[in-house]
């Protein structure tokens, strides 16, 4: 990791070191991928005023998420499959972030189980919630969160329909991988990948995995998993998992001011604006071009949060400037544990939080709530 200087290293190395099918997965976006490109095209067309002269001997990242201490405005997003990433991959990026003092959240869809995770660790991590239709299997999911003492519940309501990605079908993606003759070639010649991989806990969904029956049959799970996602889910669905859930709960996938309002009188403690990294809705707005309406309409009675196109501090700045409070990483973290596992994840933390610093530095800002839309250059 020596010689690693930004996020886009990080990706470099994990192409080279995870087989394809796995690295697209994480890299690629729905159809022509308008969206994927627009999350980072907005964000750089945003620029800084530059100030000079001001006092920035006291910088300091650290802030409050949900009320409890972080120690800079970021979170690890939910991904799915980390554990084909890097094996125990979910495990390796909750530590990572953990001992950077800011959340890590587990998706539905992991490899690990929310219990390998809860045994591995020391301390709460988040866990998010994909509703399928199998709402007991829903209903004993919270529980199973509940028990392992997760601190807040991200409910993810952009994926009742699934947008496709060109990427995945013609890799042939599967979990676990489904082999072919090109796909051995590949992995032959990533053999620490496999030696990782193969020595994880897990090579199927860990939170599926007991419910359906005959899970030994992958195919039957696949099936059972892809039939689950539920078009006619709706915000009662919503008040009937605050009924289970006790704790805080996020909600994840807003894109539209009147979603958001609908999405504050929920009583959610909080709500992340995002597109889903440009996975779903192709032809749908950037994350952040939205996020400063979003912030005006709803930011003095929930939290906001930020997702989508995140690669730097410099990007986590301009988040904070127009109206977030925090922001999640997805692909960002996912590059640097294909790369190098927990130590790569902790090094795309790192960078990012350093950039975040000489951000602050040279937009003359020393605290997180100084930062708001008077260091954007008009």
């Amino acid at each position: 990791m020596k010689h690693i200087t930004c996020i886009d290293d990080l990706r470099a190395l994990h192409k080279r070191r995870v087989p394809k099918a796995f690295f697209d997965y994480c890299d690629r976006g729905s159809y022509a991928e308008e969206t994927l490109r627009a999350n980072r095209e907005d964000m750089q067309a945003i620029k800084f005023r530059q100030r000079i002269l001001v006092d920035v001997s006291k910088r300091d990242t650290s802030t409050t998420i949900l009320g409890e201490p972080s120690t800079m405005p970021l979170m690890l997003a939910p991904v799915g499959l980390l554990g084909m990433q890097h094996g125990d991959g979910e495990i390796h990026a909750c530590r990572a972030a953990q001992a950077a003092g800011i959340p890590f959240t587990q998706s539905t869809m992991s490899i690990c189980s929310i219990e390998d995770i809860a045994a591995a660790v020391d301390k709460p991590f988040w866990f998010q919630l994909y509703v399928m239709k199998d709402r007991g299997f829903i209903k004993d999911l919270i529980q199973r969160a509940i028990a392992a003492k997760c601190s807040a519940l991200v409910l993810t309501v952009d994926l009742q329909v699934i947008g496709q990605r060109h990427a995945d079908i013609k890799n042939g993606m599967t979990i676990p991988p489904e082999w072919t003759l090109s796909k051995f070639l590949d992995f032959a010649t990533k053999p620490a990948w496999v030696s990782g991989v193969l020595q994880g806990k897990r090579r199927t969904f860990g939170n599926i995995a007991g419910h359906v029956k005959n899970t030994e049959d992958l195919n039957r799970l696949a099936e059972w998993t892809a039939s689950q996602f539920d078009t006619s889910l709706n915000w009662k669905d919503v008040e009937w998992i605050r009924s289970i859930w006790p704790g805080k709960l996020i909600i994840k996938g807003i894109l539209d001011v009147e979603d958001a309002e609908e999405a504050a009188k929920t009583g959610a403690q909080a709500l992340v604006v995002s597109n889903h990294g440009g996975r779903q809705l192709d032809g749908a707005p950037s994350s952040i071009e939205v996020l400063p309406e979003i912030a005006d309409a709803v930011g003095d009675t929930m939290e906001i949060m930020f997702d989508g196109g995140i690669r730097s501090g410099q990007d986590v700045m301009r988040a904070l400037a127009l109206g977030a409070k925090s922001c999640m990483i997805g692909r960002a973290y996912a590059y640097g544990l294909g790369a190098g596992g927990q130590a790569g994840v902790a090094k795309a933390i790192d960078i990012i939080q350093k950039e975040l610093l000489t951000t602050m530095g040279l937009c003359g800002v020393n605290r997180i709530d100084e930062i708001d839309d008077h260091v954007i250059a008009v």
